[in-house]
């Protein structure tokens, strides 16, 4: 093929062309999440048992690249408080918790999770991942509801750190 018919180079920006990041780009807690999010679906979806599921993921290509530990505080911490969880995250649905895609729910899992027990994460660092999360294997505007979500859950379970933030006039809008 000759330079005039490829098509032009896309500039390198760390980004998929839907705005997720790049595999490249990601950091072994980034790719613990995914991995975790697989696992939670295939919980969500199939009822499977933790410790199958567990297994199973950690055989995946890919998975040595993951912070193994934040891997399993995720997966196994999601599925032991999973009524816990659902318990923060219903009253700000604004649809029953059945119509939620497994994809979504189980982002959200993740972040109010991390709210909750990664202290050393902090609060918009793991909604951030979640949006990322949702972008990159949700569905088309998922994203944004699990903003809406989690959002909705930081002044509630981050209340000191979100209220710095907004003092420091870093909080979202």
């Amino acid at each position: 093929s000759t330079p005039s018919q490829r098509p032009p180079r896309q500039p390198r920006t760390g980004l998929t062309s839907t705005g997720a990041r790049k595999a490249a780009a990601k950091s072994t807690r980034s790719r613990a999440r995914e991995f975790a999010l697989q696992a939670l679906y295939q919980h969500l979806v199939g009822g499977n048992d933790a410790a199958a599921i567990d297994a199973f993921t950690r055989d995946l290509a890919g998975f040595h690249k993951a912070d193994a530990a934040h891997y399993d505080a995720l997966l196994h911490g999601c599925i032991a408080e999973a009524a816990d969880l659902d318990a923060l995250i219903v009253p700000l649905l604004d649809r029953k918790l059945a119509e939620i895609s497994p994809i979504e729910r189980g982002v959200m899992w993740i972040g109010a999770y991390e709210f909750l027990h990664c202290p050393d994460v902090p609060w918009r660092v793991a909604l951030n991942e979640c949006i990322e999360l949702a972008k990159e294997f949700g569905g088309t505007d998922g994203h944004k509801y699990v903003n809406a979500v989690l959002n909705g859950l930081a002044p509630k379970l981050r209340a000191a750190e979100v209220e710095a933030d907004r003092l420091a006039g870093k909080a979202r809008p």
